[in-house]
């Protein structure tokens, strides 16, 4: 069960039942997210692969990592690495994350935070388990998005937005059939506390076995479903979905996501991340670690991390005992 919970969602904010005339957006594909490893060895599903990049933009790809229970010994982060060109989104449900990079930003995120890294023009990173999840083993259960930046962006100053889990703008549907978190952008009047350099919206949505969520939703957005958990339908066409899949929808007014009555016994009905943003609609020029707009600027980024210019390795890098912040 994510970490973020409320006792009574009938206490919180009512995202009001779009009306009659706003049109459902029909389910345009739903893929399945291959498994892999990620860093020095932790479980990651791909969530959109076989999503075309010209359909995810703004966005570029997200990793669903765990959920896993770790024995003693076996949590895995990554070594430090180079980014350019593009924000990384890093969402914990549950279990401690530790970040740093080589500009002097990073802390500690856990059970329901998001870290919002913003490489602008370049950074050396890390990211990894703290020392005690380590030694203990214990609940792991997070995802990183990628966000592009358009080109008048993507020579920022690196910087990080840490969002503690009570940032995030809780809301519930009329009937009380869902847990929704904001995280970043504005859904019926309520915002998350994410700032974008792009008009984009995410959200984590928790339905209730039986219940169907229906959301407006920007006509200028594009929209994705993505099921961390559960099993349930999409659209008012209400196209199966599972566990490691996505759904991409085409135009329209309003997201349906609807819970299955029958979920696993674990699980406190159907959970997904609803995402969308404005389509930046530039040329992406992708390999590795760096997005940029033509190959010559991708050849350059690995020039200059090759020659130290994104940064070097600090001495002490994890701050300890902290809630986030600046190292």
């Amino acid at each position: 069960m994510p970490a973020v919970t409320v006792a009574d969602v009938t206490l919180l904010p009512r995202v009001p039942e779009p009306g009659a005339a706003a049109q459902d957006r029909p389910v345009r594909s739903v893929t399945t997210a291959p498994s892999g490893f990620e860093g020095e060895g932790f479980p990651v599903r791909r969530a959109f692969a076989g999503i075309d990049l010209r359909d995810l933009d703004p966005f570029l790809m997200m990793d669903q990592m765990g959920e896993v229970e770790y024995a003693p010994g076996e949590p895995k982060g990554t070594a430090w690495h180079p980014h350019r060109g593009f924000e990384t989104v890093t969402y914990i449900m549950d279990g401690t994350f530790e970040h740093a990079d080589s500009h002097g930003g990073g802390g500690v995120i856990t059970n329901g935070d998001t870290q919002w890294m913003t490489a602008g023009g370049g950074l050396l990173h890390i990211e990894r388990p703290p020392e005690s999840l380590v030694m203990s083993g214990g609940l792991f259960h997070g995802l990183q998005l990628w966000v592009n930046l358009p080109k008048a962006d993507k020579w920022l100053e690196p910087k990080y937005q840490d969002l503690r889990a009570g940032e995030s703008a809780l809301v519930t549907t009329a009937d009380g059939g869902a847990l929704i978190r904001v995280i970043a952008g504005e859904l019926a009047g309520h915002t998350g506390p994410g700032s974008t350099h792009t008009p984009m919206a995410m959200m984590h949505v928790t339905v209730a076995p039986g219940a169907t969520v229906r959301l407006p939703w920007r006509r200028d957005f594009n929209a994705l479903v993505y099921v961390l958990s559960g099993a349930g339908s999409v659209g008012a066409e209400k196209r199966p979905v599972r566990t490691g899949q996505a759904a991409l929808f085409g135009p329209g007014d309003t997201i349906t996501v609807s819970g299955n009555e029958k979920q696993e016994s674990r699980l406190a009905g159907l959970d997904v991340i609803i995402l969308g943003g404005a389509p930046i609609q530039e040329p992406v020029a992708w390999a590795g670690p760096f997005v940029m707009n033509t190959r010559a600027e991708v050849l350059q980024a690995f020039d200059d991390y090759q020659k130290g210019k994104l940064g070097v390795v600090p001495a002490t890098y994890i701050p300890h005992g902290s809630a986030g912040g600046n190292v």
